[in-house]
């Protein structure tokens, strides 16, 4: 039995794509119907295993809140049905269907033991004794909504699931063969000679004639189209918006600076410098020496065998000395006076202090007109609601947006034509619109002259909006756009001739003519460049280049664009180095990893193709449909 489940699974490389599966059902935590028996209203049948439509919901809802999440915006329905998430969830619910279906047909199980020891060694059940919290693993399960049966029909299916991982990867490994091909193919590199041609060694281009650039124009009228504009009309409420610092009394001012001046004071700082010593009574000797004259702190230094540097602790505040018995010495001394013996934290240490900066409270009159708008914007954060609703009880009583705005003192910005990219007529950006994506989104769905559901801008901010009037696409005239359409009909003819200018080259580079030959013809310089890598993105010949140069063999020739697009590049390989010592080792380890997953994916596809054509698989879509519909 081991022997077919082996063959089923192909390869060394399905023992990572099932125990991604696993693990993706684990997080799920779907399979509460993924049982033996028939239901009626199942979404999904494999044989005798089943989905039922509850889970199906689970499953959906779930995959829609983390794309949601990742999105950083709720998904609608429709939206979900445009990226293919109940496609994608069906498929992942039929093929953990077919692996427990495979798994009952041959009989793999759990014993009620073993379950019981996964339950208590899965550290959500843990105490803080490191063992099984029975009441822990009742309260987990009620805080996600799972019954314990649920729980562990649902950890028992992931356990079988793991049984035929192992039986049929148990013993595999990668080729190193392949990886050795793949160690080669990346670690070669190439020697080239090139030439830049510029597109300057074509230029000037001639005006075009009337008739060719009408004719030019009438082939690509569409691309100077006129998208479609809307003039908008929007109020934006965020607290700065509604913020009156007029209002605020200079007794309110007083106020907060006095309960809040540790946010204007900055504290007192002092050079300390601390030498240790290896016992009190040494301490104690070096103390009174430096109080008598006999001694100096240098002295006594290097009497310890240490530099300046090594006793300074820096210009520090009281708080930011690490051993508080020196930090409350320092704070007492004169600036240049030694401390008596302290039996610091690490030893007996004298200190001194080299040098004081005292603290400083910034005066009410230099941080007066900050605080005064620091409290109206508290202000206005507090009664922003209160203005949102005074702006909604206008509208709802017959007020236009600008009435509306005016009663509020709110400001009214009229963007007179703006597309749906942010764009105005004249190709500037509109760069001051608030929440300017969902703005636009919403402003190019919305009837012109219609009150509209405000956007949220901001942590608690709104945007109310409406569209004045909509300016339909249409094609423009030659006339509208001439002195563009010349600029363009130019540099696509500058464009044209270096093309035809550099394939001569490259044909006479093909059929023997030296490169340096070439290079004093066309008047440029021939460049080398080695070391080139595979993938590199170097700078003077670009991604593209380096593609182009290991797209032809040894002695072989090219022309890529430079990275710039102003010019083209005429190349010819010279040298192709193969990497020493190239083997499986010499890969980094993800880079192997990520070989095995990609193999691993077309596997497990593979394995389920397999078992689809061993089970019938059925889908009831009227099912999915009912299920999307359960709350």
């Amino acid at each position: 039995m081991l022997e077919t489940l082996r063959n089923a699974a192909g390869t060394w490389v399905a023992k990572l794509l099932l125990l991604l599966l696993v693990v993706s059902f684990a997080i799920w935590g779907i399979s509460s119907s993924l049982i033996n028996g028939i239901t009626s209203n199942a979404v999904i049948t494999v044989g005798n295993t089943q989905v039922s439509p509850t889970d199906f919901r689970l499953a959906y809802n779930r995959r829609v809140n983390l794309l949601s999440q990742q999105l950083s915006r709720p998904l609608t329905r429709e939206q979900a049905a445009a990226m293919g998430v109940e496609d994608e969830v069906i498929t992942q619910l039929v093929t953990g269907a077919l692996l427990d279906e495979q798994a009952r047909k041959i009989g793999l199980g759990l014993s009620k033991d073993k379950l019981a020891d996964l339950t208590a060694k899965d550290p959500a059940f843990q105490g803080v004794d490191g063992k099984f919290d029975r009441q822990r693993f009742l309260y987990v399960l009620q805080q996600i909504g799972m019954r314990p049966q649920d729980y562990f029909a649902n950890t028992a299916n992931i356990a079988v699931r793991q049984q035929i991982v192992e039986a049929a990867t148990d013993g595999l490994k990668a080729p190193d063969t392949f990886l050795r091909a793949v160690a080669l193919y990346r670690g070669e590199d190439r020697t080239i000679d090139y030439l830049v041609l510029p597109r300057s060694s074509v230029e000037p281009v001639e005006e075009p004639a009337g008739d060719v650039l009408t004719k030019w124009f009438d082939g690509i009228k569409a691309r100077y189209a006129a998208p479609e504009y809307r003039k908008l009309a929007y109020v934006k409420l965020e607290p700065e918006d509604i913020s009156d610092a007029g209002a605020i009394t200079d007794a309110q001012i007083q106020q907060d600076y006095d309960k809040n001046k540790s946010r204007y004071t900055e504290a007192g700082a002092r050079a300390i410098e601390q030498l240790m010593f290896t016992s009190e009574e040494k301490a104690k000797a070096a103390h009174d020496a430096i109080v008598a004259g006999t001694k100096t702190f240098e002295q006594a230094m290097k009497d310890e065998g240490k530099t300046a540097t090594d006793v300074q602790l820096g210009i520090l505040t009281k708080d930011k000395v690490a051993d508080p018995a020196v930090g409350e010495a320092a704070f007492q001394l004169e600036e240049g006076k030694i401390s008596d013996p302290i039996k610091g934290a690490f030893g007996t240490v004298l200190v001194r202090v080299s040098a004081i900066k005292p603290e400083v409270v910034k005066p009410l009159k230099d941080v007066a007109e900050e605080i005064r708008k620091d409290l109206a914007l508290s202000e206005a954060n507090r009664i922003l609601l209160d203005v949102h609703d005074s702006y909604e009880d206008a509208r709802a009583g017959g007020a236009s947006l600008k009435e509306a705005a005016e009663k509020l003192k709110l400001k009214v910005v009229v963007i007179d034509a703006v597309d749906r990219t942010g764009k105005r007529p004249d190709g500037t950006v509109v760069n001051d619109l608030p929440a300017s994506a969902d703005l636009l989104s919403e402003a190019f769905e919305a009837e012109p002259n219609t009150e509209n559901q405000p956007i949220t801008v901001g942590p608690n901010g709104f945007v109310f909006y409406e569209v004045e009037s909509v300016e339909a696409a249409r094609e423009r005239t030659l006339d509208e756009v001439r002195a563009k359409a010349i600029t363009d009909w130019k540099l696509e003819q500058a464009n044209s001739r270096l093309d035809e200018k550099a394939k001569a080259a490259e044909k006479k580079l093909t059929d023997g003519t030296a490169i340096d030959t070439l290079a004093r013809d066309l008047k440029t310089e021939k460049q080398t460049k080695r070391g080139l890598k595979r993938e590199a993105d170097d700078a003077d010949i670009g991604r593209d280049g380096v593609a182009a140069v290991f797209g032809v063999s040894q002695n072989g020739t090219g022309l890529t664009p430079t990275p710039s697009g102003d010019g083209r590049i005429l190349f010819k390989v010279t040298e192709v180095f193969e990497p020493t010592g190239a083997g499986p080792t010499s890969l980094p380890a993800e880079m192997r990893n990520s070989f095995q997953q990609a193999i691993a994916a077309d596997m497990l596809d593979e394995l389920v193709v397999r078992l689809r054509g061993e089970f019938d698989v059925d889908i009831d879509r009227n099912a999915v449909q009912q299920a999307l519909l359960l709350q």
